[in-house]
């Protein structure tokens, strides 16, 4: 007989010849191109991950989910999925009418029947969901900076999976991973979440959950969105499979789940057994701190340690997926083996390294013993994780008009460049509105996509190991989080705040604008019409009011080398 865990969960899919039709009749439809998070939301949709959504959720179900984790209807959902638009686009659409969702190549992957059209109080649905409207949670920041102003909901007909070109070997649908159990004749299933590289204490947690559940081990790691800094999923995909035979033979299976986690801590371990159980596991691993986003405004932890394993206990039943509490393992010298930190006894010699220490040595070349990871783990991290001396960077000078970013701009690329080892490349502002943004004007909206701009050029130069060196105004703290995250993805971002004061910004006034602006002439031209946000924690601050240009850059080269980024490995 079958097990409920492993039979058919329903699909939002229509037949093969119903696709076929739909697809014709959809190119007369109004079309949404969806954006990277939305796409892994549609897939999870489409393909039963988030069973029982039917589709984007509707204002009453989000309103439940906000208020108290539940659906209109009562049943426990803890996550607000919803097709977030820009208020021009929402203004082309109404209730009532078919939308088709593409890919952001145009390919139609879905049909959604519009139901609920709302501006939604994301101020609420922070406090709400994250715990805490501060903007230094990356959901947080996401909703307010990102995500579109107005909601969309309704239920979704799915035509075809999202593409995926990699590890399609290891991609399953929560039906295929159930069918999969059901050949192997597996009927408890431990599912492991994670979004780091396994490291021995990892497999060893693992094995030992496994065993004491006596089930079978899903290793079940995220590749969608996670946070940024995270290690990119291709490097971790490599890292997993290295160490699968590790793992007794016939007892394991690994499998990609294409999900952007929110970093929601206690909500989100909810979330995801909820998930875990669509995808026919009747256990769920839940670690300290699960899926906790770090530290807020205040510099202390979003969530306490244990917040997520009793949220989840809470609602284990309704979830319908059992928790495994997660052991803390720590390496025991004497017996040259891992145990679990609470079980063992005082005199003993216990060794670790912490994640920021891991980080450390792998910046710095140093070894990386293999009682703490497996060489395999280590040479896939090295290959994309070189000494910082040999990775690319970026240099991010923000400040007033004058402040004299572009002088010290190119005073240290002539530093950079006499150094060598490198390419370097400059991205003036004024360079880049040339050749880059010349269509646009110099309102908040454009100055914002030309820094956005500057910023995809800058995280190409240094995702290929040069060093760029940026020099706009950048006036808002919004814009540059979001290039500082698009190039950490990469290497290093040095945040440099030119702190010129205004008065003395006005007196150098070479070019005339701030007389002009003064006299209202330029309209919304930073520090006299339009704020400058400061920087409120920079890599490095610098005031050029009595100090000369060669100074200022060796302060930037001093930081540079402080950080590892310049040093003797070349």
């Amino acid at each position: 007989m079958t097990t409920p865990n492993v039979a058919p969960i329903p699909e939002l899919y229509v037949s093969y010849d119903s696709a076929a039709k739909l697809k014709l009749e959809a190119a007369e439809l109004f079309s949404i191109d969806l954006t990277p998070r939305q796409l892994c939301d549609l897939e999870l949709l489409m393909n039963g991950g988030f069973y029982p959504l039917k589709g984007f959720l509707s204002e009453a179900d989000y309103n439940g989910v906000v208020k108290d984790m539940r659906l209109a209807d009562g049943t426990l959902w803890p996550m607000p999925i919803t097709l977030d638009v820009s208020e021009e686009l929402a203004g082309k659409v109404e209730p009532g009418q078919d939308v088709a969702l593409r890919d952001q190549e145009g390919v139609i992957l879905a049909i959604m029947s519009v139901s609920d059209k709302w501006e939604p109080n994301k101020a609420l649905e922070a406090e709400k969901v994250f715990g805490a409207d501060d903007l230094a949670h990356p959901a947080v920041n996401y909703l307010h900076n990102t995500a579109g102003k107005i909601y969309l909901g309704g239920p979704i007909t799915g035509i075809q999976q999202p593409i995926h070109y990699d590890f399609r070997a290891r991609r399953d649908t929560p039906n295929e991973l159930r069918a999969y159990f059901r050949k192997m004749g597996w009927r408890k299933i431990v599912a492991f979440q994670t979004r780091n590289p396994l490291h021995r204490a990892h497999q060893e947690l693992t094995f030992r959950a496994a065993k004491d559940a006596q089930a079978n081990l899903l290793i079940h790691p995220v590749v969608g969105m996670t946070k940024a800094g995270d290690i990119d999923h291709f490097t971790r995909v490599r890292c997993y499979e290295a160490v699968l035979d590790k793992y007794p033979a016939a007892t394991t299976h690994m499998s990609l789940l294409n999900l952007a986690m929110r970093m929601a801590g206690p909500r989100e371990a909810v979330w995801h057994g909820i998930i875990r159980r669509n995808h026919g596991c009747t256990h769920m691993i839940v670690g300290r701190d699960h899926a906790g986003p770090g530290k807020n405004s205040a510099g202390e932890d979003f969530y306490g340690p244990y917040d997520a394993q009793e949220l989840f206990r809470t609602y284990q039943d309704e979830i319908g997926c059992e928790m495994v509490d997660f052991k803390h393992m720590v390496y025991v010298q004497e017996r040259a083996q891992y145990e679990p930190a609470d079980e063992i006894e005082e005199g003993v010699t216990v060794l670790n390294i912490s994640g920021t220490e891991l980080r450390r040595r792998l910046m710095e070349g140093l070894e990386i013993p293999e009682w703490f990871s497996f060489p395999e783990v280590v040479n896939e991290l090295r290959k994309t994780k070189p000494p910082r001396a040999q990775q690319g960077f970026t240099v991010f000078l923000t400040g007033l008009s004058g402040s004299g970013k572009s002088t010290i701009a190119n005073a240290l690329m002539v530093k950079l460049m006499e150094m060598g080892g490198r390419p370097t490349t400059l991205l003036d502002g004024d360079v880049v509105r040339k050749h880059l943004s010349s269509e646009l004007g110099f309102s908040k909206e454009h100055r914002d996509i030309n820094i956005r701009r500057i910023g995809y050029v800058a995280s190409e130069i240094t995702k290929n190991g040069g060093i760029a060196i940026c020099a706009p105004i950048a006036p808002y703290t919004a814009t540059r989080r979001s290039v500082r995250e698009m190039i950490e993805a990469y290497g290093a971002f040095v945040e440099v705040h030119v702190a010129t004061p205004l008065e003395e910004c006005e007196k150098r006034d070479r070019k005339g604008l701030y007389k002009l602006a003064r006299e209202g002439k330029i309209k919304e031209f930073t520090g006299i019409s339009d704020p400058y946000e400061e920087p409120a924690k920079p890599e490095l601050r610098i005031d050029t009011q009595g100090t000369d240009v060669d100074f200022c850059a060796q302060q930037v080269i001093l930081k540079l080398e402080q950080m590892g980024l310049i040093g003797s490995e070349r």
